[in-house]
Protein backbone atom coordinates (compact mmCIF):
# COMPACT_ATOMS: atom_id res chain seq x y z
CA UNK A 1 0.00 0.00 0.00
CA UNK A 2 1.45 3.49 -0.86
CA UNK A 3 1.87 5.74 1.81
CA UNK A 4 -0.78 8.52 2.60
CA UNK A 5 0.03 12.30 2.16
CA UNK A 6 0.22 14.16 5.33
CA UNK A 7 -1.45 17.57 5.52
CA UNK A 8 1.51 19.69 4.96
CA UNK A 9 1.73 17.86 1.46
CA UNK A 10 -1.93 18.39 -0.02
CA UNK A 11 -3.13 21.57 1.64
CA UNK A 12 -2.62 25.22 0.35
CA UNK A 13 0.42 26.90 2.31
CA UNK A 14 -1.34 29.60 3.14
CA UNK A 15 -4.10 27.21 4.56
CA UNK A 16 -1.44 25.69 6.76
CA UNK A 17 -0.14 29.18 7.57
CA UNK A 18 -3.48 30.72 9.06
CA UNK A 19 -5.52 30.47 12.34
CA UNK A 20 -9.19 29.43 12.61
CA UNK A 21 -11.30 31.75 13.74
CA UNK A 22 -11.45 31.38 17.30
CA UNK A 23 -14.69 30.96 19.61
CA UNK A 24 -13.94 30.93 23.16
CA UNK A 25 -15.88 28.86 25.69
CA UNK A 26 -18.30 30.98 27.41
CA UNK A 27 -19.52 28.16 29.75
CA UNK A 28 -20.28 29.91 33.03
CA UNK A 29 -19.75 33.01 31.98
CA UNK A 30 -21.76 36.31 31.55
CA UNK A 31 -21.36 36.35 27.87
CA UNK A 32 -20.57 39.93 26.29
CA UNK A 33 -17.85 39.01 23.21
CA UNK A 34 -20.15 38.18 20.63
CA UNK A 35 -22.61 41.04 20.09
CA UNK A 36 -25.63 38.46 20.59
CA UNK A 37 -29.16 40.15 21.80
CA UNK A 38 -29.21 39.25 25.80
CA UNK A 39 -32.91 38.56 25.57
CA UNK A 40 -34.93 35.47 24.79
CA UNK A 41 -38.64 35.35 23.97
CA UNK A 42 -41.01 35.17 26.76
CA UNK A 43 -43.18 31.93 27.38
CA UNK A 44 -46.01 32.06 24.91
CA UNK A 45 -43.72 33.10 22.12
CA UNK A 46 -41.76 30.12 22.53
CA UNK A 47 -45.00 28.20 22.74
CA UNK A 48 -45.87 29.48 19.39
CA UNK A 49 -42.31 28.80 18.07
CA UNK A 50 -42.29 25.17 19.07
CA UNK A 51 -45.98 24.93 17.23
CA UNK A 52 -44.55 25.87 14.14
CA UNK A 53 -41.47 24.37 14.15
CA UNK A 54 -43.41 21.02 14.77
CA UNK A 55 -44.87 21.51 11.41
CA UNK A 56 -42.32 21.25 9.66
CA UNK A 57 -41.67 18.46 7.52
CA UNK A 58 -38.12 17.95 7.89
CA UNK A 59 -38.16 14.84 6.10
CA UNK A 60 -38.22 16.90 3.13
CA UNK A 61 -35.61 19.66 1.39
CA UNK A 62 -36.26 23.43 1.97
CA UNK A 63 -38.41 24.97 -1.37
CA UNK A 64 -35.41 25.91 -3.42
CA UNK A 65 -35.58 29.74 -3.88
CA UNK A 66 -37.23 30.17 -0.42
CA UNK A 67 -39.65 32.38 -2.89
CA UNK A 68 -42.12 33.12 0.62
CA UNK A 69 -39.07 34.38 3.05
CA UNK A 70 -36.94 36.40 0.53
CA UNK A 71 -40.88 38.01 0.13
CA UNK A 72 -41.30 38.52 3.82
CA UNK A 73 -37.65 40.08 3.96
CA UNK A 74 -38.15 42.77 0.98
CA UNK A 75 -41.69 43.57 2.70
CA UNK A 76 -40.53 43.70 6.48
CA UNK A 77 -37.04 45.97 5.89
CA UNK A 78 -37.95 48.21 3.24
CA UNK A 79 -36.10 46.71 0.26
CA UNK A 80 -36.70 49.08 -2.62
CA UNK A 81 -39.38 48.06 -5.08
CA UNK A 82 -38.28 45.74 -8.03
CA UNK A 83 -34.85 44.39 -5.60
CA UNK A 84 -34.58 41.22 -4.05
CA UNK A 85 -32.78 39.52 -1.74
CA UNK A 86 -30.01 36.58 -2.10
CA UNK A 87 -30.55 34.36 1.10
CA UNK A 88 -26.64 32.71 2.89
CA UNK A 89 -26.17 30.87 5.98
CA UNK A 90 -25.67 33.87 7.76
CA UNK A 91 -23.76 36.47 6.51
CA UNK A 92 -20.05 35.12 6.55
CA UNK A 93 -21.48 32.54 3.71
CA UNK A 94 -22.29 35.63 1.12
CA UNK A 95 -19.69 36.93 1.98
CA UNK A 96 -17.56 34.11 1.05
CA UNK A 97 -19.89 33.87 -2.03
CA UNK A 98 -18.92 37.39 -3.28
CA UNK A 99 -14.87 36.47 -2.59
CA UNK A 100 -15.30 33.41 -5.15
CA UNK A 101 -17.38 35.06 -7.70
CA UNK A 102 -14.54 38.18 -7.94
CA UNK A 103 -11.50 36.02 -7.93
CA UNK A 104 -9.96 36.28 -10.80
CA UNK A 105 -6.24 36.97 -11.19
CA UNK A 106 -5.07 39.98 -9.75
CA UNK A 107 -8.10 40.66 -8.09
CA UNK A 108 -8.40 43.00 -4.59
CA UNK A 109 -10.44 43.77 -2.27
CA UNK A 110 -10.35 46.57 -0.02
CA UNK A 111 -11.43 47.68 3.84
CA UNK A 112 -11.03 50.43 5.90
CA UNK A 113 -9.06 48.83 8.13
CA UNK A 114 -9.84 47.53 11.04
CA UNK A 115 -12.67 45.69 10.46
CA UNK A 116 -14.57 42.94 10.36
CA UNK A 117 -11.92 40.02 10.02
CA UNK A 118 -13.75 37.69 7.37
CA UNK A 119 -13.68 40.29 4.77
CA UNK A 120 -9.56 39.25 4.56
CA UNK A 121 -10.36 36.03 4.98
CA UNK A 122 -12.67 35.29 2.50
CA UNK A 123 -10.54 37.57 -0.12
CA UNK A 124 -7.48 35.65 0.87
CA UNK A 125 -9.06 31.97 0.94
CA UNK A 126 -10.53 32.66 -2.55
CA UNK A 127 -6.97 33.82 -3.79
CA UNK A 128 -7.49 37.49 -4.10
CA UNK A 129 -5.31 39.84 -2.66
CA UNK A 130 -6.96 42.04 0.47
CA UNK A 131 -5.96 45.54 0.80
CA UNK A 132 -6.77 47.20 4.81
CA UNK A 133 -6.69 51.38 4.37
CA UNK A 134 -5.89 52.52 8.20
CA UNK A 135 -8.76 54.48 9.64
CA UNK A 136 -8.17 58.18 10.60
CA UNK A 137 -7.02 58.15 14.61
CA UNK A 138 -10.49 58.90 15.88
CA UNK A 139 -11.73 55.60 13.49
CA UNK A 140 -13.26 57.63 11.28
CA UNK A 141 -12.74 57.20 7.51
CA UNK A 142 -9.49 58.51 6.03
CA UNK A 143 -11.25 59.68 2.57
CA UNK A 144 -8.10 60.99 1.05
CA UNK A 145 -7.04 57.39 2.05
CA UNK A 146 -9.39 55.61 0.60
CA UNK A 147 -9.70 57.49 -2.70
CA UNK A 148 -6.15 56.63 -3.27
CA UNK A 149 -6.03 53.35 -2.38
CA UNK A 150 -9.15 52.92 -4.83
CA UNK A 151 -7.29 54.47 -7.60
CA UNK A 152 -3.99 52.50 -7.07
CA UNK A 153 -5.60 48.64 -6.84
CA UNK A 154 -8.81 49.46 -8.34
CA UNK A 155 -10.69 47.02 -6.50
CA UNK A 156 -13.24 44.59 -7.62
CA UNK A 157 -14.89 44.86 -4.16
CA UNK A 158 -14.92 47.93 -1.57
CA UNK A 159 -15.71 46.52 2.00
CA UNK A 160 -18.03 48.95 4.21
CA UNK A 161 -19.36 47.64 7.73
CA UNK A 162 -21.48 50.66 8.97
CA UNK A 163 -21.34 50.59 11.92
CA UNK A 164 -18.13 49.28 11.62
CA UNK A 165 -16.91 46.57 13.38
CA UNK A 166 -14.92 46.65 15.88
CA UNK A 167 -14.75 50.30 16.36
CA UNK A 168 -18.58 50.84 16.21
CA UNK A 169 -18.99 54.06 14.49
CA UNK A 170 -20.82 54.62 11.43
CA UNK A 171 -18.48 56.64 8.81
CA UNK A 172 -19.51 59.71 7.04
CA UNK A 173 -22.41 59.54 4.42
CA UNK A 174 -21.19 61.88 1.95
CA UNK A 175 -17.45 60.10 2.54
CA UNK A 176 -19.27 56.77 1.77
CA UNK A 177 -21.18 58.48 -1.61
CA UNK A 178 -17.56 59.67 -2.76
CA UNK A 179 -16.25 55.99 -2.56
CA UNK A 180 -18.90 54.45 -4.59
CA UNK A 181 -18.28 57.07 -7.02
CA UNK A 182 -15.27 56.27 -7.10
CA UNK A 183 -15.02 52.65 -6.93
CA UNK A 184 -14.93 50.69 -10.18
CA UNK A 185 -16.41 47.88 -8.74
CA UNK A 186 -18.51 46.47 -6.07
CA UNK A 187 -19.18 48.46 -2.61
CA UNK A 188 -20.54 46.10 -0.59
CA UNK A 189 -22.31 48.07 2.77
CA UNK A 190 -22.40 45.67 5.78
CA UNK A 191 -25.37 46.51 8.08
CA UNK A 192 -25.37 43.96 10.46
CA UNK A 193 -25.75 46.28 13.05
CA UNK A 194 -28.73 48.18 11.44
CA UNK A 195 -31.10 47.54 14.12
CA UNK A 196 -29.03 49.75 16.51
CA UNK A 197 -27.74 52.35 13.86
CA UNK A 198 -31.58 52.22 12.08
CA UNK A 199 -30.13 54.14 9.45
CA UNK A 200 -29.61 52.39 6.57
CA UNK A 201 -28.39 52.42 2.76
CA UNK A 202 -31.55 49.98 1.69
CA UNK A 203 -33.28 53.05 -0.05
CA UNK A 204 -30.60 53.84 -2.28
CA UNK A 205 -29.86 50.90 -4.03
CA UNK A 206 -31.90 52.24 -6.95
CA UNK A 207 -29.11 55.32 -6.77
CA UNK A 208 -25.78 53.34 -6.81
CA UNK A 209 -25.39 50.89 -9.25
CA UNK A 210 -22.70 49.43 -7.92
CA UNK A 211 -24.35 49.15 -4.34
CA UNK A 212 -25.01 45.87 -2.41
CA UNK A 213 -26.89 45.96 1.04
CA UNK A 214 -25.51 42.82 3.17
CA UNK A 215 -27.53 42.45 6.31
CA UNK A 216 -28.01 39.02 9.05
CA UNK A 217 -30.67 38.76 11.50
CA UNK A 218 -28.03 37.39 13.93
CA UNK A 219 -27.91 40.97 16.07
CA UNK A 220 -31.10 41.72 15.67
CA UNK A 221 -31.87 38.70 18.28
CA UNK A 222 -31.53 35.78 15.58
CA UNK A 223 -27.91 34.37 16.24
CA UNK A 224 -28.57 31.22 16.52
CA UNK A 225 -30.77 31.12 12.94
CA UNK A 226 -27.82 31.72 10.51
CA UNK A 227 -29.68 33.70 8.02
CA UNK A 228 -27.98 36.70 6.16
CA UNK A 229 -29.88 38.39 2.91
CA UNK A 230 -28.04 40.78 0.48
CA UNK A 231 -29.78 43.08 -1.82
CA UNK A 232 -28.62 44.03 -4.91
CA UNK A 233 -29.81 44.92 -8.54
CA UNK A 234 -31.33 41.56 -10.28
CA UNK A 235 -28.06 40.76 -12.59
CA UNK A 236 -25.94 41.13 -9.68
CA UNK A 237 -27.95 38.69 -7.72
CA UNK A 238 -29.06 36.11 -10.50
CA UNK A 239 -25.17 35.45 -11.24
CA UNK A 240 -24.00 35.31 -7.27
CA UNK A 241 -27.34 32.78 -6.94
CA UNK A 242 -25.34 30.43 -9.63
CA UNK A 243 -23.03 30.14 -6.83
CA UNK A 244 -25.14 29.35 -3.92
CA UNK A 245 -24.91 25.87 -2.61
CA UNK A 246 -28.59 24.22 -3.10
CA UNK A 247 -30.50 24.19 0.13
CA UNK A 248 -28.54 26.36 1.65
CA UNK A 249 -31.32 27.96 4.26
CA UNK A 250 -32.37 24.73 6.42
CA UNK A 251 -36.60 24.31 6.69
CA UNK A 252 -35.81 24.68 10.27
CA UNK A 253 -34.44 28.13 9.68
CA UNK A 254 -36.92 29.26 7.24
CA UNK A 255 -39.73 28.25 9.66
CA UNK A 256 -38.55 30.47 12.32
CA UNK A 257 -37.32 33.67 10.41
CA UNK A 258 -40.93 33.96 9.09
CA UNK A 259 -42.17 33.63 12.80
CA UNK A 260 -39.77 35.83 13.54
CA UNK A 261 -40.84 38.17 11.26
CA UNK A 262 -44.50 38.20 11.82
CA UNK A 263 -43.44 38.93 15.80
CA UNK A 264 -41.10 41.94 14.47
CA UNK A 265 -42.37 44.55 16.66
CA UNK A 266 -41.05 42.44 20.16
CA UNK A 267 -37.52 42.41 18.16
CA UNK A 268 -37.53 45.57 17.37
CA UNK A 269 -38.64 47.22 20.53
CA UNK A 270 -35.65 44.66 21.88
CA UNK A 271 -33.01 46.44 19.77
CA UNK A 272 -34.51 49.94 20.77
CA UNK A 273 -34.14 49.11 24.55
CA UNK A 274 -31.01 47.91 24.03
CA UNK A 275 -29.79 51.30 22.22
CA UNK A 276 -30.59 53.09 25.60
CA UNK A 277 -28.84 50.67 27.76
CA UNK A 278 -25.67 51.07 25.47
CA UNK A 279 -26.25 55.25 26.16
CA UNK A 280 -26.31 54.42 29.82
CA UNK A 281 -23.58 51.70 29.79
CA UNK A 282 -21.36 54.54 27.60
CA UNK A 283 -22.03 56.97 30.32
CA UNK A 284 -21.29 54.64 33.29
CA UNK A 285 -17.74 53.80 31.46
CA UNK A 286 -16.74 56.83 30.95
CA UNK A 287 -17.06 57.71 34.60
CA UNK A 288 -15.64 54.46 35.92
CA UNK A 289 -12.37 55.07 33.02
CA UNK A 290 -12.37 59.19 33.47
CA UNK A 291 -9.17 60.07 34.35
CA UNK A 292 -7.37 56.87 33.78
CA UNK A 293 -4.18 57.50 31.36
CA UNK A 294 -5.03 56.85 28.00
CA UNK A 295 -8.45 55.62 28.81
CA UNK A 296 -11.15 56.05 26.31
CA UNK A 297 -15.03 54.99 25.56
CA UNK A 298 -15.36 55.51 21.79
CA UNK A 299 -18.68 56.45 20.56
CA UNK A 300 -21.06 53.34 18.98
CA UNK A 301 -24.06 53.24 17.23
CA UNK A 302 -23.92 49.54 17.20
CA UNK A 303 -24.43 46.98 19.90
CA UNK A 304 -21.35 46.65 21.94
CA UNK A 305 -18.84 49.46 22.90
CA UNK A 306 -15.36 49.87 21.98
CA UNK A 307 -13.44 51.16 25.16
CA UNK A 308 -9.38 51.35 25.37
CA UNK A 309 -7.72 50.65 29.19
CA UNK A 310 -4.32 51.23 30.18
CA UNK A 311 -3.68 47.60 30.01
CA UNK A 312 -6.05 45.65 27.63
CA UNK A 313 -4.59 41.76 28.03
CA UNK A 314 -4.54 42.09 32.07
CA UNK A 315 -7.87 43.57 31.71
CA UNK A 316 -9.39 41.20 29.87
CA UNK A 317 -7.87 38.42 31.72
CA UNK A 318 -9.26 39.78 35.25
CA UNK A 319 -12.57 40.35 33.97
CA UNK A 320 -12.64 36.83 32.72
CA UNK A 321 -11.00 35.95 35.98
CA UNK A 322 -14.67 37.42 37.39
CA UNK A 323 -16.87 35.85 35.62
CA UNK A 324 -17.32 38.12 32.40
CA UNK A 325 -16.00 37.33 28.57
CA UNK A 326 -15.70 40.34 26.44
CA UNK A 327 -13.62 40.68 23.37
CA UNK A 328 -9.94 41.33 23.77
CA UNK A 329 -9.37 43.17 19.86
CA UNK A 330 -6.20 44.56 21.17
CA UNK A 331 -4.21 42.11 18.58
CA UNK A 332 -5.80 43.08 15.42
CA UNK A 333 -4.41 46.17 14.60
CA UNK A 334 -2.27 48.87 16.42
CA UNK A 335 -4.82 51.55 16.52
CA UNK A 336 -6.80 49.20 19.07
CA UNK A 337 -3.87 48.36 21.52
CA UNK A 338 -5.33 47.50 24.54
CA UNK A 339 -8.97 48.04 23.54
CA UNK A 340 -11.35 45.72 24.69
CA UNK A 341 -14.97 45.11 22.74
CA UNK A 342 -18.21 45.24 25.32
CA UNK A 343 -21.55 43.42 23.50
CA UNK A 344 -23.86 45.67 25.58
CA UNK A 345 -26.55 43.26 27.71
CA UNK A 346 -29.22 43.45 30.30
CA UNK A 347 -29.30 46.07 32.56
CA UNK A 348 -28.30 43.07 35.09
CA UNK A 349 -25.36 42.38 32.92
CA UNK A 350 -24.47 46.07 32.43
CA UNK A 351 -24.10 46.76 35.92
CA UNK A 352 -21.85 43.22 36.95
CA UNK A 353 -19.61 44.27 33.87
CA UNK A 354 -18.54 48.10 35.62
CA UNK A 355 -18.21 46.16 38.43
CA UNK A 356 -15.97 43.47 37.56
CA UNK A 357 -14.28 46.23 35.43
CA UNK A 358 -14.26 48.83 38.50
CA UNK A 359 -12.55 45.94 40.50
CA UNK A 360 -9.61 44.44 37.14
CA UNK A 361 -8.08 48.06 36.52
Amino acid sequence: MSARLAPAELLRADILAMKGYHVPDAAGLVKLDAMENPYRLDEPLRAELARRLADVAINRYPAPDYRELRQAIRERFGVPAGYDVLLGNGSDELITLLAVATARPGAVHLSPWPSFVMYEMSARLAGSRFVGVPLAADFSLDLPGMLAAIEAHRPAIVWLSWPNNPTGNCFDEAAVGRVLDAAPGLVVIDEAYQPFAVDTWMPRLPHYPNLMVLRTVSKLGLAGLRLGYLSASGPWLAELDKLRPPYNVNVLTEAAARFALDHLDVFEAQAARLRTDRDALARSLGALLGGLPGAAVFPSRANFLLVRVPDGPATFERLRARGVLVKDVGRMHESLRNCLRLTVGTPDENRLLVEALRQSL
